[in-house]
């Protein structure tokens, strides 16, 4: 029975998993932050340490479970926001002694990898080894899964994460934050071949994002100069285009990797993976290739969430891999 602590931005989330069943998974989003246009650092640790506790004891109230019961204590460690962090460790580190229970740091991209292992109705896990495309706001990854503590990284992005190309696009376009989930749904009624913008070419299994922003916001600028009207006008194409580009990229890398490596088992993590788009791509190539199996995590896992925390610690349990008291945030955890 491993409680789940997740604050490594601003969502402070707690899950109870019993085996592989998470039996509650409760998380309080931080809203203030949509008026800024992004996450502010001192703003989402001050909000944590207001939530975490009345966080925790929901998820413990709804899953039945007293705080004895437990076997284990899994945390956020890193990477992420530094004063977020501390609160999820602090506040881990200091149950864990209360009830003498190991505690059990967790990588926060690892998770979002082993989020699949969560049992859930209509979903099978992927098997060892699989080959995984974790994209989210802060990190665009492809990584071979060799078991559940032995993940290599074969390519990463040398500047902007896929979710933040969403979001900055999704800024340029006048939309809300968080503009992902925006450009997904205008994206539905557009055309995505309607604009192109250029793509980098990065050599190996790299990833960039940074031209393809810059080449979406001098073409706004342009078209609008002409028609301040341009983006109202056109606003499910535009973002149907961009969506377009930023899944073409990433889909291009998968099939490199996946011809490199010869992994035909498949999976994809990270809150940019419930992008129905994306999600569609990748059941077209599956049904284009049948000695594919390609998996795609439960929508409400793939934000970040202590369900995919709770599961990863279970691995760690299972390892014995335990946590001094003296371990420490660290918001540029390395692999």
């Amino acid at each position: 029975m491993i409680l789940g602590i997740e604050s490594s931005c601003d969502d402070t989330s707690a899950a109870i998993l019993s085996g592989t069943q998470i039996l509650s998974n409760i998380t309080h989003t931080q809203l203030i932050h949509e008026s800024y246009g992004g996450v502010v650092p001192e703003l989402a640790s001050r909000a944590h340490i207001e939530y975490i506790v009345p966080v925790v004891e929901r998820a413990l109230a709804s899953a039945k479970i007293r705080p004895d019961q437990l076997d284990g204590i899994a945390f956020t460690q890193g990477p992420g926001l530094m004063g977020s962090l501390v609160v999820g460790t602090s506040f881990a580190k200091g149950l864990a002694l209360a009830l003498n229970k190991p505690l059990l740091a967790v990588h926060h991209m690892k998770a979002h990898i082993l989020s699949h292992f969560i049992e859930e109705e209509g979903m099978t896990a992927p098997s060892f080894p699989y080959l995984c495309l974790t994209v989210s706001g802060g990190h665009t990854q492809l990584v071979i899964v060799h078991d559940s503590l032995n993940m290599e990284i074969i390519g990463k992005t040398i500047d902007d994460a896929a979710g933040e190309a969403f979001d900055k696009s999704a800024k340029m376009l006048g939309l809300s934050y968080p503009g992902g989930p925006l450009i997904d749904q205008h994206g539905q009624a557009g055309n995505p071949h309607a604009f192109s913008f250029a793509q980098p070419n990065i050599a190996d299994l790299d990833f960039s994002f940074s031209g393809l922003k810059t080449s979406i916001l001098y073409f706004l600028k342009k078209e609008t100069s002409n028609n301040p009207e341009f983006i109202a006008f056109n606003l499910n194409d535009l973002c149907a285009s961009i969506q377009h580009n930023i899944v073409e990229i990433l889909i291009k890398k998968l099939k490199k990797a996946q011809e490199i490596t010869g992994i035909n088992c498949i999976a994809i993590s990270g809150g940019v993976s419930v992008n129905r788009y994306l999600r569609l791509k990748l059941r077209e190539w599956e049904t284009e290739n049948t000695a594919l199996s390609i998996h795609l995590a439960h929508p409400k896992y793939c934000t970040d969430n202590a369900a995919m925390i709770a599961i990863a610690g279970s691995f760690l349990f299972e390892a014995q891999r335990f946590s001094a008291q003296s371990i420490s945030s660290d918001p540029k955890l390395v692999w």
